[in-house]
């Protein structure tokens, strides 16, 4: 089996860690590759940030992510440092399952791009509020004045949504989850709308905004285009290691149990 690591540069703990994998991994009968390309899977080696960008190597090269975590919370990431000798005894006798995650498709000006955790329209003055018309499969929903607005999937609703007030969501469920961001309006709460819905945004001010996919730039913005937001064509195939699925990850994050 061939693996790619991927790790956070310049950060000599984690490039340590990453040796070390590469070591069991030689030992137990695997490849380390230099590159994504021709792996069987990729390996992330830090915290979510880490985690993220490992997951959009995934994605393009259509193999499946797993991710060992010298973060903090490490919602994306599940496999702890210690567990490496048996994580990877695992990996390469496929004793783990792999879980499709759906991703989000943002479309601006021609430009499209897939988000694994999330798509933030944020705004550009720190000082103002932004306003954002929404439109919902066709019909006209709400307009937000905010600080801006978060959509998200599942797997990203334990991110920025989360800690802008949003639910969290069970990866296994296939959704958009819409969340504002410090809303001044009557209605300020978050919408778990189904993986169909096309969700269109668009400025009705002066206010440029920025849009965000998964912390990359798609670019701002303006009065009079459109944000549409859409399930993406393609699934994250992501490794799952631990019994009791997405609430057992919860409760451990959060030390519940």
């Amino acid at each position: 089996m061939r693996f790619f690591i991927q790790t956070r540069p310049g950060h000599a703990h984690t490039d340590e860690f990453a040796d070390y994998l590469g070591e069991l991994i030689d030992k137990a009968g695997g490849e380390v590759l230099a590159g994504p390309a021709g792996c069987d899977m990729v390996i992330s080696v830090g915290g979510d940030g880490t985690m993220l960008a490992a997951a959009h190597v995934a994605l393009d090269a259509d193999v499946p992510v797993v991710g060992f975590n010298l973060g903090t919370m490490g919602f994306l990431a599940h496999a702890e440092t210690d567990e490496a000798e048996p994580v990877i005894d695992r990996l390469l006798s496929g004793d783990f399952g792999v879980e499709h995650r759906m991703t989000v498709q943002a479309s601006l000006n021609g430009k499209h791009r897939s988000a694994v955790n999330d798509v933030v329209v944020e705004k550009v003055d720190t000082t103002r509020l932004v306003v954002l018309r929404v439109t919902i499969d066709g019909d006209p929903f709400v307009t937000y004045r905010a600080d801006g607005l978060i959509l998200a999937t599942p797997t990203g609703s334990t991110a920025y949504s989360f800690s802008a007030g949003g639910p969290l969501v069970d990866p296994r469920i296939r959704a958009i989850v819409m969340t504002p961001v410090a809303a001044h309006s009557l209605f300020d709460r978050a919408l778990v709308l189904p993986e169909d819905t096309v969700i269109e945004i668009e400025v009705v001010s002066d206010r440029t905004v920025r849009v965000n996919v998964d912390k990359d730039s798609l670019g701002e913005l303006r009065d009079g285009e459109r944000l549409t937001i859409e399930a993406g064509e393609r699934t994250l195939k992501f490794v799952s290691l631990r019994p009791g699925g997405f609430t057992g990850v919860v409760r451990d994050k959060f030390r519940l149990g």
